[in-house]
């Protein structure tokens, strides 16, 4: 109850309300609201794996796995099952987590490239399984899903996002995580139990990729298969490379960012990748720890310490 955090309890509130404000009267149509319903799934998406990968040092490229399991089950459990929305969120979440404990078991002893390379394997085998599965759809995708996915469920569960997995890396816990990052050899003497935290990041950045994935599945109405492969796990690590690995606040900036930059370039679609292309490669040549490096923040004050600390390399 100290007065900082009301302040930013209070700044949250107002932005919630002002969108929902803009949204009731027209100023904000359909096209933004799919701007910001896009933005806020890939805050989420980003800040989740840069725990695996920016945190933990996790080098990760199945991501997009995690969401899709999430997306479907959203959407049998609220297609067809008839379930409420907030049930196949928490399930969603759970069951894309489950997947995370599956891969991040066998994979441990593994690091870098082969790491990379494992994950996007088994993001390859969740696409391929949905593929042949004509419960779901198969090939032709899963449509008819309930649109449910507003304004309140995204903000809300991005602020949830957020402020979570920053707690998480602030407590004992994430400095373990820290610490296997920095050197796992030495993390382990130190009495760190490597294999136990590795696979709770593991479990934690799926757990929020599937419920992104509920979020985009309950939104669009219709998913298939070809949304979640390979290219868009390289597309959420771009977002974390480009705003700063370990860097939350670096994860949300970079999410919006390319999200306008892609909106502006679709006027030129011709030029778009190239331009894009351009931004990306400038910023890895001019900035190459990111847009934010590794500037950390705490959304509230604890204990009466300053709420921003910078650790900028």
């Amino acid at each position: 109850m100290k007065k900082s955090n009301i302040i930013s309890f209070g700044i949250l509130i107002l932005i919630y309300l002002l969108v929902q404000f803009l949204i009731n009267v027209g100023i904000i149509d359909s096209y933004l609201q799919l701007n910001i319903t896009i933005i806020g799934i890939n805050i989420i998406l980003a800040v989740s794996l840069n725990l695996i990968t920016g945190i933990t040092g996790q080098f990760s490229l199945g991501h997009a796995a995690f969401m899709s399991i999430g997306a479907y089950t959203s959407a049998i459990l609220t297609a067809k099952l008839g379930q409420p929305f907030i049930v196949s969120l928490l399930l969603s979440g759970i069951i894309a987590a489950l997947a995370g404990i599956l891969i991040g078991i066998p994979t441990l002893r593994l690091k870098g490239d082969y790491l990379a390379i494992a994950t996007l394997g088994f993001c390859e085998i969740i696409r391929i399984l949905a593929l042949n599965i004509d419960y779901i759809g198969g090939a032709i995708g899963f449509n008819d899903i309930p649109q449910y996915t507003n304004w309140t469920w995204v903000f809300v569960m991005t602020v949830i996002t957020v402020l979570l997995i920053n707690y998480f890396i602030n407590s004992y816990h994430g400095r373990a995580c820290i610490a296997i990052r920095e050197d796992e050899i030495a993390a382990e003497f130190m009495g760190v139990n490597t294999t136990y935290y590795k696979v709770l990041a593991f479990a934690i950045g799926a757990f929020f990729a599937g419920i992104a994935g509920a979020l985009y599945a309950n939104y669009f109405y219709f998913i298939k298969p070809d949304s979640f492969g390979f290219m868009k796990s390289i597309d959420i690590l771009v977002i974390v490379v480009f705003g700063g690995m370990g860097s939350i606040p670096g994860s949300i900036l970079g999410a919006i960012a390319l999200s306008i930059i892609s909106l502006f370039l679709q006027q030129i679609p011709e030029l778009r990748m190239v331009i894009y292309s351009l931004i990306l490669f400038g910023i890895m040549i001019y900035r190459p720890t990111g847009l934010i490096g590794k500037y950390e923040f705490k959304l509230f004050r604890k204990k009466g310490k300053l709420n921003v600390s910078f650790n900028n390399k």
